[in-house]
């Protein structure tokens, strides 16, 4: 699949690590270097900008070494990009550790997965069909 994408920002095209990597590194695009103290969130700028397919979306998620090791994370993970949407992509950070974090021009702050997905189509009725878990929610099959 081929995707258009606009890159105002001063680093390189994101791109797949390896053969078999699902996600691409996205980098922050800063002027200077940005602190982010603890349980603080901000909107970091990439310089991208996509064009989607229909039936598509971008997935924004977290990138594992910088929330294990840092306590970095993407606050509204996954965030989506849908195919209509056509301004800069930005990522939400969130500082969840007890320390101040410094965001630098083109740190890897998080990683986008293009998928395919579904448009579901309502269909009301009186009752759903029984089901062994019935309505147990949240721990109910078991930890």
């Amino acid at each position: 699949m081929k995707v258009q994408i606009v890159n105002k920002g001063r680093n390189a095209l994101p791109a797949y690590e390896t053969n078999s990597s699902a996600g691409m590194d996205l980098r922050a695009n800063l002027e200077e270097s940005l602190i982010l103290r603890p349980l603080e969130r901000a909107l970091i700028p990439t310089g991208l900008f996509i064009s989607l397919p229909e039936g598509y979306e971008a997935q924004v998620r977290p990138r594992s070494g910088l929330a294990v090791k840092k306590g970095i994370s993407v606050l509204n993970s996954p965030g989506t990009i849908d195919a209509d949407y056509r301004g800069e992509i930005k990522v939400v950070l969130v500082n969840l550790s007890n320390h101040d974090f410094e965001i630098k021009h083109s740190e890897r702050i998080a990683q986008m997965v293009i998928s395919k997905h579904e448009r579901a189509e309502w269909i009301e009725v009186e009752l759903l069909d029984e089901t062994a878990r019935g309505d147990g929610g949240f721990g109910s099959t078991g930890m």
